[in-house]
């Protein structure tokens, strides 16, 4: 289903089922809890699920050429840190009621689930290291051969375009995820002109330019597993049942609702990010009558779609400027290896226009690759200060003075 299929049931998203609150709000008011609800924090309970839904449905609505853009993954870490804010101003309104069984127990387990999302946001930041490091060999191919080379003015030379060579060819080893490292690799050397070199050879700069890579990222342990990570978040997270929301003054819902959203979140910057053994096979069981269920289940399938087509089964990320730098690269080794010295004028034209699609690239890079960094920097520090606003909460509450 194409995006603006979604688009079209948009406008009545809120429609698309009732909230668990909405439905129990005659159970809780015939009951008359002891807990002392208010219509006023019904309101806000309700006004932080629209919320919610809004802003996924925004997520939910760009054409597939934006999705898993930087600006996009920008946005969705936005929409992360305005929906951990809302649920922290609910929590401090309700700070008695929170204090309380079964409340506490809730609060408890989402608080263990941001413990485990802090790994997963170190984790991005050495994914987002390893595309920088990437950003520094197309750099060296647009020195070689962009318009800034002063023999650009003439026809370019075997020198620089064995320096772009190079530079290519260690991308696209870099690039590479480690299931199908050897397979791709023999098809990557073959692509940039390599086809003399010697198996031995190739396996021995395959090994050291990996581990040159590695060396400059990955800081989580070699047993850490983004995907076993995500499981872990993801574990027994289950919807309210209807005493739970009773019993919470319905305070239960967007405590699910926030842990619904670290898990998508955090699935998303896997998916996006190159990351320690990336695995998307995360089950996001929403109930529909949650209305911000449609946007997320719908960014949840485009994204699985994403990741199974032809050309993206095999990539270390889903980053859409991730596959920019992989095929234009890919396309600009192609040609590297088909010219014949002195440059005829129409390959000239055809380098120049491959060298400007990698320029466009670069440019994207340049501008949000460093902002996402301090993004994910911030979604860390957000998440630690409010596990520790809580449990101080928690511990005045056990310990009066």
């Amino acid at each position: 289903m194409p995006a603006t299929d979604y688009q079209g049931t948009s406008s009545p998203l809120t429609n698309i089922g009732r909230s668990l609150l909405p439905v129990r709000r005659d159970q809780v008011h015939a009951m008359e809890s002891p807990i002392g609800g208010s219509a006023s924090n019904e309101a806000e309970i309700e006004s932080f699920q629209r919320q919610v839904a809004d802003r996924f449905h925004d997520l939910a609505s760009v054409p597939s050429d934006e999705l898993l853009s930087l600006p996009w993954v920008r946005k969705l870490l936005d929409v992360f840190l305005c929906c951990q804010e809302e649920f922290r101003v609910i929590l401090f309104n309700n700070i008695a009621l929170v204090k309380k069984p079964p409340m506490d127990r809730l609060i408890a387990d989402f608080y263990e689930r941001t413990v485990k999302a802090l790994d997963v946001c170190n984790a991005i930041r050495d994914g987002i290291e390893q595309i920088r490091q990437w950003q520094k060999l197309l750099e060296i191919v647009l020195c070689a051969l962009g318009d800034s080379n002063v023999g650009y003015q003439r026809s370019l030379g075997e020198g620089q375009f064995r320096r772009a060579r190079k530079a290519l060819i260690d991308l696209a080893i870099g690039m590479l995820d480690e299931k199908d490292s050897g397979q791709a690799l023999a098809h990557r050397n073959r692509s940039f002109g390599r086809h003399n070199t010697s198996g031995s050879h190739s396996k021995d700069h395959h090994h050291r330019s990996l581990g040159h890579f590695r060396s400059l990222s990955w800081s989580v342990s070699r047993s850490w597993s983004a995907a076993r990570q995500l499981q872990a978040i993801g574990n027994n997270l289950a919807a309210p049942r209807g005493n739970e929301v009773l019993a919470t003054n319905g305070l239960a819902v967007p405590v699910y609702t926030m842990g619904s959203v670290l898990l998508f979140v955090m699935w998303a910057l896997v998916a996006a990010i190159p990351c320690q053994d990336r695995g998307l096979q995360v089950h996001f069981n929403v109930p529909r009558q949650f209305p911000w269920s449609a946007p997320i289940l719908w960014l949840h399938e485009r994204i699985l779609e994403e990741s199974k087509k032809r050309d993206r089964k095999n990539a270390c990320g889903l980053l859409r400027e991730i596959y920019q730098m992989e095929k234009c690269s890919r396309l600009l080794g192609e040609l590297a290896d088909s010219v014949q010295f002195p440059l005829s004028e129409d390959k000239e034209r055809e380098v120049k226009h491959r060298v400007k699609e990698l320029e466009q690239v670069l440019d994207a890079l340049k501008e949000d690759l460093e902002p996402l960094e301090k993004q994910v920097r911030e979604v860390f520090h957000r998440i630690v200060r409010s596990r520790t606003e809580g449990l101080d909460s928690f511990a005045r509450g056990h310990n009066p003075e």
